[in-house]
């Protein structure tokens, strides 16, 4: 079959992504809808909610959103069916909702640990679970699950996340296993290390992992959710038909390197 450009098309496709008021979430969310997605995202509330809309609306995007818990299976189920109802069989799903709790092992408690675990790995697998079957029977669907290079490195304090993305990183490479023959494809977003609020803390000027992460990465730089829009398009596309299992980290190289020479 001769290669076009049309492959990168998402027009008349519906696209579900988690999370996806602000940050990386909305930047994915946004450059699927330039593609011609249809797009559709839940939050955690109502005030994330309005948020995510005025954005999207701001941007040009018509987008539907929902207001919903991914680690509530009763709550994902119903808002599947409504998503059905209201705008259609959803044809790519992006789990982006997560969280980060930076605490040292041994002062995190099982209760820290489990909220981190239930949003970060359970929360994709509920998702997961819940639009597969309308892509089985459509005959074709995307998953794209956003893992982190810590699905591939520890560092302090992030042990529930690491172990999460770690998780998910392998809940990825199953879904393709157990259901490629659907023709669905699921593949992993690794991002490196990205300027959104959750690492706000972390890019203060002087701050020293500011300095170690620029001086680790060889791009030089921290990433932008604008450098993960492409890579999102692409896993979501006709063009990445025959990806699957695959996790494409974007990471300004930062996997590829041990840093410069002091």
């Amino acid at each position: 079959m001769e290669f076009s450009m049309d492959s990168f098309s998402l027009k008349g496709k519906i696209a579900l992504v988690t999370g996806a008021s602000y940050g990386i979430g909305f930047a994915i969310g946004s450059s699927l809808g330039k593609a011609g997605a249809t797009i559709v995202f839940n939050d955690i509330n109502e005030e994330f909610l309005e948020k995510g809309l005025a954005a999207y609306k701001e941007a040009g995007i018509e987008a539907h959103g929902y207001v919903s818990d991914v680690t509530n299976e009763t709550q994902i189920q119903e808002m599947i069916k409504k998503i059905e109802k209201d705008v259609g069989t959803i044809d790519i799903l992006v789990n982006n909702a997560g969280i980060i709790k930076r605490i040292p092992m041994i002062e995190m408690t099982p209760e820290e640990w489990r909220q981190v675990i239930d949003i970060d790995l359970t929360g994709p697998f509920i998702m997961a679970k819940a639009v597969l079957p309308g892509m089985i029977e459509k005959g074709h669907g995307k998953i794209i699950n956003i893992c982190s290079l810590m699905s591939e490195l520890g560092r302090e304090t992030v042990s529930a996340y690491a172990a999460a993305k770690g998780g998910l990183k392998m809940l990825t490479k199953n879904i393709a296993a157990e259901y490629g023959e659907h023709n669905i494809q699921c593949n992993g977003i690794g991002p490196g290390y990205i300027e959104t609020p959750q690492t706000a803390p972390l890019r203060v000027e002087g701050h020293p992992f500011n300095n170690f992460i620029i001086d680790k990465t060889p791009a030089a730089r921290w990433g932008t959710p604008e450098d993960l829009k492409g890579p999102s398009v692409f896993l979501a596309s006709d063009a990445s038909n025959f990806v699957n299992g695959h996790i494409l980290y974007v990471d300004g190289g930062i996997l590829s390197s041990i840093g410069k020479q002091p």
